[in-house]
């Protein structure tokens, strides 16, 4: 909760929900007719059939479009709602910040009658992204640290399905690597701040790596470096979606 009631204050600012992600997470969650959202945030990738949103933050609950969901201010790892209270409940980026995933996951199981669907990254993949690879490895360090691996997600849930998430060029959601093929984008302190990987490991370490990337920018290193990039369309960048069926 601490934490996003310290960065989340201008999140919904650069978190604008991407379409082509929602099609992907309303497709897995199937034909879920109630749908209760943990870890919730401002909302993002609500289905109309959410019934509740469990947030821990007041910050981020307060940045809620009007007429969403009902939201309750509680954290995931103690839900205080009923067993079995919807057929589907969804974590979207959020695991990572939980402070005990077995708890968590715990609960996702006792809320949900038919699905649980959990978006999060495959560290071993993201680590290698340009922007950590060859800027911020010091980000990557602390992604390490925080970072839930997929095989111990897998198991928590009794066994998943793991499908890719490819990230559009043009992604509207600025999480970590949304920006992959737009660099410039990193350097805007409004983006950084609504990345939590960037606005919790902190200006002063992140300065030196963001330096250098203007300084490729602007000599063209970046785009010769990466002129692989400049013509795709998606990447995979170690997104993940987790699908489990009860």
């Amino acid at each position: 909760m601490a934490t996003y009631d310290r960065i989340g204050a201008t999140y919904n600012h650069t978190r604008r929900p991407d379409r082509r992600i929602g099609v992907e997470i309303h497709e897995a969650l199937g034909d879920a007719g109630t749908v209760i959202n943990v870890g919730a945030g401002a909302g993002s990738y609500e289905p109309p059939q959410t019934v509740l949103a469990v947030e821990p933050s007041a910050v981020m609950i307060a940045q809620r479009p009007a007429g969403s969901a009902r939201a309750l201010q509680a954290s995931a790892e103690s839900i205080p709602i009923a067993d079995n209270s919807a057929d589907a409940a969804m974590a979207l980026l959020t695991v990572h910040h939980w402070t005990n995933l077995e708890a968590g996951i715990g609960e996702l199981l006792r809320v949900a009658r038919q699905r649980v669907v959990i978006f999060t990254w495959d560290q071993a993949i993201f680590r290698r992204f340009w922007l950590l690879d060859e800027y911020l490895p010091e980000v990557a360090a602390f992604d390490d640290t925080r970072a839930v691996l997929i095989d111990r997600l897998v198991a928590q849930l009794g066994g998943a399905r793991v499908e890719k998430v490819l990230i559009p060029h043009d992604c509207t959601d600025g999480f970590g690597a949304a920006f992959w093929r737009r660099p410039e984008a990193y350097l805007d302190p409004e983006v950084r701040a609504g990345i939590s990987m960037l606005a919790q490991t902190g200006e002063e370490v992140l300065l030196p790596g963001l330096t250098r990337l203007s300084s490729d920018l602007t000599s063209g290193l970046w785009h010769e470096r990466h002129a692989d990039l400049l013509d795709r369309e998606t990447l995979d960048v170690g997104y993940r979606l987790l699908v489990a069926d009860l």
